[in-house]
C-alpha cells in the first residue's frame, strides 16, 4: 500500500498533493508569507513576477488579513484620486454586532481629518451623534417635541440667489430646483398620509400654490401658508382646479387636499412639520439628523422625516455646489452616509423610487455615498418585485461592496448582485460564527468575525481585511448604552 493510500484511509477528507505512484498527499499547503517593499527599497528585485499590492490612496481603513499590509479605502478617494471604482458609494452589509456602523464611524473620522464634512441625513438609532459632537458638528434634533423641520426649507437658496455674481442662469437653475424639491415634498407628504398618491389636479394645484408663495412671500414658506392660499382661491390656482367659475365647485375639489394638509400640520405628524425649521443645517461642519425619538413602529412618521432629511440635505449641497459654480466658495465634497437602509426603505410608500433616485445622482453632486444595511434579505422582503429589483440595483450600481460575516444562504442573493469566488463566501461564512463562551472571565469572547470585511470592487478579487478602531474611536462606538 501505498503512502497517499495509506493517507486516504486514515484521513478522510480530502488531500492536496500528487495521488499518483511516487507521490504523496498534504492535509494543506501553508499561505506563503508576503512582504510589501517600495520599487526603492527593493529595487534589485524589480520587476516582480509575482506580486500584490493593497491600495494606499484614502483613509487608513485596517489591515490585509493574509499579508498585514496597510489596506486605505473610502469611496471618494477611490474614485477621484484612484480611479479604482466608478462611482463614489459603497454599500456596506454584516449581520448585527459585526462592526458595520463602527467601520462606517471610521471612515468619516478618516474623511474629517481631509476635510470632508459627513452628513447622516436620518440617523434612526441613533448610532453617530456622539461621534458627530466629538468631531465638532451638529446634532439636530427631529421628532415630537423634540424638532420641527419644514418640508419647504430649500435652504440657503434664498441667500445665495440674491447674490448678483452668480448669473441669470445658475440663479434660475437654483430657483427650479428649490421649487422642485418643494413640490416633491408636498406631493410625497400627501401620500405618506394619504396612503394614496395626490392626483393629477391636486399636484397641479400644489405646484400654482408654491408659484404664489414664491411672488408673494419673502421668507421660507410653510406648510400652514399653502392652506392659506388653497383657501383664499387666487384666480392662478382657480386656473389649475379648473372650476368653470364656479366657487363651490372650486371647493369641493380642494376639500379633501385641505384636510390632507390639515392632517400633516396638526393631526398625525403632531408639530413636526408645522413651523420652521428648529436648527438650519451648517455646512461648515459634519451633521446628524436625529430622528431616534420618532416610534419605529410609525412609519409613516418616520418615512416623512426621512424624506425631509434627504430633500433638505441635498438642497444644502446644491446651494454649496451653486457657490463654488460662481467662485463665490472653495468646491467641497461631502459624504452621506445612509444606515439602517432597510428601515428607510420599508417606511412608507415611494421610498424606493425616492432612494433610487438619490444614489443615481451622487456623482453629479460631487457626494459621496455609504449605504449600510444587514443582509440582501432586507432588500428581497420589500413588498413589490418592482421595488426589489431597484434595490438590488443599489447594490449592483455601488462603487464597492463592504461585506462582513455573513450567513451561506445569503450567498446565492448576494452573487446576483457582486461577483464572489467559492472561497470568498467561504470566509464571509466563518465571520459570521458566534462567540466562544471565557469560563475564566465568564463572559463572551468577541466574535472571530469582528472588524472582518471583504472590499470586492466587481470582479476583481475581495481584499480582506481587518479594521482597528483607535482608543479614541472606541469612546464614540458603544451603540450598547442601554444594556448598561
Amino acid at each position: 500500500m501505498g503512502l497517499s493510500d495509506r493517507l486516504r484511509r486514515l484521513v478522510p477528507s480530502p488531500v492536496t498533493g500528487w495521488d499518483k505512484r511516487g507521490g504523496g498527499g498534504v492535509l494543506g499547503v501553508p499561505i506563503p508569507q508576503e512582504w510589501r517593499g517600495t520599487s526603492k527599497q527593493v529595487c534589485g528585485l524589480w520587476p516582480f513576477s509575482v506580486g500584490v499590492g493593497t491600495p494606499m490612496v484614502g483613509v487608513p481603513f485596517g489591515r490585509h488579513l493574509m499579508t498585514g499590509n496597510t489596506v486605505c479605502f473610502d469611496p471618494l478617494s477611490w474614485f477621484s484620486e484612484a480611479r479604482l471604482i466608478a462611482n463614489p458609494s459603497a454599500f456596506v452589509l454584516g449581520l448585527p454586532g459585526l462592526g458595520k456602523s463602527s467601520s462606517v464611524r471610521h471612515l468619516i473620522m478618516g474623511l474629517a481629518a481631509r476635510g470632508v464634512h459627513s452628513m447622516i441625513l436620518g440617523d434612526l438609532k441613533p448610532d453617530y451623534v456622539d461621534l458627530v459632537r466629538a468631531l465638532g458638528g451638529q446634532v439636530i434634533e427631529i421628532g415630537r417635541g423634540r424638532g420641527t423641520i419644514n418640508p419647504l426649507d430649500a435652504g440657503d437658496v434664498g441667500r445665495v440667489i440674491g447674490k448678483r455674481s452668480i448669473g441669470r442662469a445658475l440663479r434660475k437653475e437654483l430657483v427650479e430646483d428649490a421649487h422642485g424639491r418643494r413640490l416633491t415634498m408636498m406631493s410625497s407628504l400627501v401620500q405618506l398620509a394619504r396612503n394614496a398618491p395626490p392626483s393629477d389636479r391636486e399636484d397641479a394645484i400644489l405646484d400654482r400654490c408654491l408659484l404664489v408663495l414664491d411672488t408673494n412671500v419673502s421668507r421660507t414658506p410653510v406648510i400652514g401658508d399653502v392652506l392659506d392660499v388653497i383657501r383664499q382661491a387666487p384666480e392662478p390656482v382657480r386656473q389649475v382646479a379648473i372650476d368653470r367659475g364656479d366657487l363651490d365647485r372650486y371647493q369641493d375639489i380642494t376639500e379633501s387636499l385641505e384636510a390632507t394638509l390639515m392632517s400633516i400640520v396638526s393631526g398625525r405628524f403632531g408639530d413636526v412639520f408645522s413651523g420652521q425649521t428648529t436648527v438650519p443645517m451648517d455646512l461648515d461642519r459634519p451633521v446628524v439628523f436625529d430622528v431616534s425619538s420618532i416610534n419605529e413602529n410609525d412609519k409613516s412618521l418616520e418615512a416623512a422625516a426621512l424624506l425631509c432629511c434627504w430633500s433638505y440635505g441635498f438642497g444644502q449641497i446644491n446651494v454649496a455646489n451653486a457657490l463654488a459654480d460662481a467662485g463665490l466658495a472653495a468646491r467641497r465634497h461631502f459624504l452621506i452616509v445612509m444606515d439602517e437602509i432597510w428601515r428607510a426603505l420599508r417606511a412608507g410608500a415611494g421610498m424606493v423610487d425616492r432612494f433610487d433616485a438619490i444614489t443615481r445622482l451622487n456623482r453629479t453632486t460631487g457626494t459621496g455615498q455609504v449605504m449600510v444595511t444587514h443582509t440582501m434579505k432586507d432588500l428581497e422582503a420589500l413588498a413589490s418585485e418592482e421595488d426589489r429589483a431597484k434595490a438590488r440595483g443599489f447594490v449592483e450600481r455601488a462603487g464597492a461592496v463592504v461585506a462582513g460575516g455573513l450567513p451561506m444562504s445569503e450567498m446565492s442573493s448576494l452573487t446576483k448582485a457582486v461577483s464572489l469566488s467559492q472561497a470568498e463566501q467561504d470566509m464571509l461564512a466563518s465571520w459570521q460564527d458566534p462567540p466562544a463562551w471565557d469560563v475564566t472571565a465568564g463572559k463572551e469572547t468577541k466574535p472571530p468575525g469582528v472588524g472582518k470585511f471583504l472590499i470586492k470592487v466587481g470582479g476583481r478579487p475581495g481584499i480582506p481585511v481587518k479594521a482597528t478602531l483607535t482608543d479614541s474611536e472606541l469612546s464614540v462606538n458603544d451603540t450598547n448604552k442601554r444594556w448598561k
